[in-house]
């Protein structure tokens, strides 16, 4: 984890170029820094790996003040990719990837196989593009191999200072895809520097969005694209992208508000009865304090029904997946398709149930607010 505490960054000129830096980069996420020219996101990167040091505050990683490490040490242990790429157009492609790891004494086997599990891993073929140089690749085909090379030692965080903004759109957006792939697969902690809000939103866990060295708002993508702050962030996010968020409905708008719930220490011929008078095959359990334990269908009570001593508790299930109040429809409908599931419960921070949402819900609401689909028109 990366912690900056009161970070103050004046030059020698006098200008301030950051102003009270408090943020939290967490492990294994992207934190996407962003902002106009001039606003402070490069200076904060450069701060991670001592390319520069505060005038005053703290960079914590994992707790420890990195003005206590040697910088050099540090940079071995952090990725880092920049936009021009960077690299040396007198070695091959497997030696670029192998600075560092070479620099850390590994041995010769351990980093020939090291650079073929990242050749695969960014997608180029190992036997293809192992001995070319970089002159013989694309800009899309180097950026791969700067993102492999800053992965070579295995860095628990890498940096990346507006890495694809020299490529052309189509090679931009397949690289941010191969990110965001990459990223489920090595789970490190990325600290982004861009310019552009949609590469932000795409790619980001976190977005800090930053104005004359300071920070004007920091969260999840959809919580400003939701809640910005002030007119600066509506202005930066571009009114169009917000009017496609306020057209998008959430969950709390979309779901069953009281679905019918049993809890745990019911007996098998009540939860019966409850699914006969609501006319429902399946339970949500909840227990008391209306926190969310799983479910129970009427396959389930069959199959046990005949074991009088036998309750809701022994034979319920946790649900796979459950979204909260804010979650846009359009995500819930890619987690009913992905897995197949038939029911997604809403629930709160604290994993209080709050509402149902089921396939049905789903078709109902669209054919309130279109109503040609409902009646099957196109």
């Amino acid at each position: 984890m990366i912690t900056l505490k009161n970070v103050y960054k004046q030059y020698d000129d006098g200008f301030e170029a950051l102003k009270n830096i408090n943020l939290t980069c967490e492990d294994g996420e992207i934190t996407v820094l962003i902002g106009p020219s001039g606003c402070g996101k490069t200076t904060t990167l450069r701060l991670l790996n001592r390319l520069i040091n505060p005038t005053k505050g703290k960079v914590l990683i994992d707790d420890k003040d990195i003005s206590e490490i040697n910088p050099v040490t540090l940079r071995r242990s952090i990725g880092y990719v920049i936009q021009h790429i960077g690299l040396f157009p007198h070695m091959t492609i497997a030696s670029n990837i192998g600075v560092v790891p070479r620099l850390l004494k590994w041995d010769k086997q351990s980093i020939t196989k090291r650079v073929d599990e990242l050749l695969d891993l960014v997608g180029l073929e190992p036997e293809t593009y192992r001995s070319r140089y970089p002159s013989e690749l694309s800009g899309g085909q180097q950026q791969r191999i700067g993102v492999a090379r800053a992965l070579a030692a295995e860095p628990s965080i890498i940096l990346m200072d507006e890495p694809f903004s020299a490529l052309d759109p189509i090679s931009r957006e397949q690289l941010q895809d191969e990110l965001v792939r990459l990223q489920k697969e090595i789970k490190k902690s990325i600290v982004f520097v861009t310019h552009d809000m949609d590469e932000a939103l795409k790619i980001a866990d976190k977005i800090i969005l930053m104005k004359d060295g300071e920070i004007v708002q920091q969260g999840k993508p959809e919580e400003l694209l939701r809640r910005p702050a002030n007119d600066f962030v509506k202005n930066f996010i571009g009114q169009k992208r917000l009017e496609k968020v306020e057209e998008i409905p959430v969950a709390k708008e979309v779901m069953i508000r009281k679905p019918v719930t049993t809890y745990p220490r019911r007996g098998l011929a009540e939860a019966m009865n409850a699914m006969e008078k609501k006319q429902v095959d399946t339970l949500v359990v909840i227990d008391e304090e209306h926190q969310l334990k799983g479910y129970v269908s009427i396959y389930d009570v069959l199959r046990e029904y005949q074991d009088e001593n036998k309750r809701v508790d022994d034979i319920y299930q946790p649900f796979e997946h459950t979204i909260g109040p804010e979650t846009l429809l359009s995500d819930a409908v890619v987690i009913f398709n992905e897995s197949k599931t038939g029911y997604l419960p809403v629930i709160t921070d604290d994993n209080k149930l709050i509402g149902l949402i089921t396939r049905g819900t789903i078709v109902g609401y669209l054919g309130d607010v279109y109503p040609s689909v409902g009646n099957g028109g196109v």
